[in-house]
């Protein structure tokens, strides 16, 4: 089912292409599926995201990641929902020394899974893993989001019966 969404994800990727967080950290969102449903991001290595070893800093790494699984899911469940970033956690596998990519891609059944996990009105965390890959596909890190989903309690309007 296609929700009319407020934000276009093409407006959503030149806007967070902006935001100084990702900006400045020389990271870029360099796709959006327009359902939501992915999104692609690079960071490139420079002067302002270099550790003191001359590889890819933490941090930045960590960064490029930080925001997807919540807006992705928050973008398909919609409104009906609390979604925010619970728990994260990172293991660095090899240097970065040059770009790293990171791909997001959220499935039907990860959809229906979160859908049953709260069908009951319930919180569900929910786990999403994803690799930062060197461009020769090395994989330079391993991420690991936990995603807290709830659905928004049901409003009866004032003076409705109940």
């Amino acid at each position: 089912m296609a929700r009319k969404r407020a934000l276009s994800a093409a407006a959503f990727r030149r806007g967070i292409n902006l935001w100084p967080p990702f900006l400045f950290a020389g990271i870029r969102v360099l796709s959006v599926g327009a359902d939501y449903r992915s999104a692609k991001v690079r960071l490139r290595l420079g002067r302002l995201n270099r550790n003191w070893v001359g590889t890819h800093f933490g941090g930045s790494i960590f960064a490029m990641t930080d925001p997807f699984w919540m807006l992705l899911v928050m973008q398909n469940l919609g409104p009906e929902f609390y979604v925010w970033d619970r728990a994260a956690e990172i293991e660095f596998v090899s240097p970065g020394r040059g770009d790293v990519f990171a791909e997001f891609v959220l499935t039907d059944d990860r959809l229906a899974e979160i859908r049953a996990l709260t069908a009951d009105g319930e919180k569900a965390l929910v786990w999403f893993d994803t690799e930062v890959l060197a461009a020769d596909g090395t994989v330079v890190a391993r991420v690991r989001k936990q995603v807290y989903v709830r659905p928004k309690p049901q409003r009866v309007p004032v003076g409705a019966a109940a």
